[in-house]
């Protein structure tokens, strides 16, 4: 039996006709290594191509800013490199983190809802369902709710202000629960 090299593989794969676009951007990938510094490197990420437009992604709309004043010379060099030609260059931090840290499963590595200031582990809070019972009735439906979201919240610490059950992080944030937080602001301004 014969093998070939994994690189061999993909090359004949990807030399079959429905492939010109992959090969476009990988193209690409390679040309844009090549031509941004490695500070801007780090700081974008090129998306995809779409009717000749370049999209790139990056970190922040400050860096979006400054290539997008750029544009016009990225787009020379990048021109001169690739076998095909771009009209134009997109930059925007909109997509930055949907791009960024992704494992193998093109799952997010770090959860990012857990990162927010009013994130509450409900697996942390271990509630025996078995204590409490299946019910029908809407009454006791809505009294089974007010359980579960009681027992959630015994461990949480209070707002100093209207004395809630307050996640840690908007504490650590604001001093505040966010409520008490927007009311201040609203009332400041």
């Amino acid at each position: 039996m014969f093998f070939s090299s994994l690189e061999q593989t993909l090359a004949q794969i990807t030399n079959q006709p429905g492939w010109e676009k992959y090969q476009q951007y990988r193209q690409l990938l390679e040309c844009w290594q090549q031509i941004v510094s490695k500070k801007i490197a780090q700081q974008t990420r090129p998306l995809y191509i779409n009717r000749q437009v370049l999209w790139v992604a990056t970190s922040s709309s400050v860096w979006a800013q400054e290539l997008t004043l750029q544009r016009h010379t990225l787009l020379k060099q990048l021109n001169t490199h690739l076998a095909f030609s771009l009209k134009d260059i997109r930059f925007s931090s909109s997509q930055w983190q949907q791009t960024g840290d992704r494992n193998l499963l093109g799952q997010n590595s770090q959860d990012r809802h857990s990162l927010h200031p009013s994130y509450i582990n409900i697996n942390a809070a271990q509630i025996d369902n078995d204590r409490l019972p299946l019910v029908n009735a809407p009454q006791a439906v809505v009294q089974r709710w007010l359980t579960v979201l009681q027992e959630r919240s015994s461990n949480l610490s209070v707002c100093p202000q209207c004395h809630s059950p307050t996640p840690e992080g908007e504490l650590k944030r604001w001093f505040l629960c966010c409520h008490c937080a927007a009311k201040n602001w609203s009332d400041k301004y």
